[in-house]
């Protein structure tokens, strides 16, 4: 590490320690040339992958893009920005887990579905809509009635 105030090459760590829970290190650093004290913060550099759209072009990672998409499906429901921000996470750490460089567009959204199903029906419902591009009511009620369904398993599982 580079002394900030002279450059030089030489510096020694003091003290080390967690910040962030845990998600980066605090670094109090002395230069030996000038004996000037200086902090400096580590992280991981975690690297998503490249997505690979339908039409074969690819893109950088967009996690705004990720959140829009939630809250659009989400709008006027009652679920929190914590459990919606804790799903965006769920979802880029289980990308980031594939260990792949690049992943297929239809692997985020079907990610996107699982976890709206798991919060909100509604939500997944007008997700599943657009994405799957629901041609007419049937689709819906097809949706709807898949979704009964699994309600009605995990009922009669709970009551065993």
């Amino acid at each position: 590490m580079h002394c900030p105030f002279c450059k030089a090459t030489d510096t020694k760590v003091i003290d080390s320690r967690l910040v962030a829970e845990g998600n980066q290190v605090r670094r109090r650093r002395e230069c030996l040339s000038c004996k000037e004290r200086f902090t400096t913060f580590e992280s991981a550099e975690l690297v998503m992958p490249r997505v690979v759209k339908q039409d074969g072009t690819h893109q950088p990672f967009d996690e705004i893009k990720l959140n829009r998409s939630f809250t659009k499906a989400l709008e006027k429901r009652p679920v929190s920005i914590e459990a919606i921000e804790s799903a965006i996470n769920k979802i880029k750490h289980r990308l980031r887990a594939t260990g792949e460089r690049e992943i297929k567009s239809l692997v985020i959204g079907e990610e996107v579905m699982q976890e709206l199903q798991g919060l909100d029906e509604v939500a997944y419902v007008r997700f599943a809509s657009v994405y799957r591009s629901f041609q007419d009511v049937n689709e819906f009620k097809e949706t709807i009635d898949r979704l009964s369904r699994a309600d009605e398993a995990v009922q009669t599982n709970e009551k065993s």
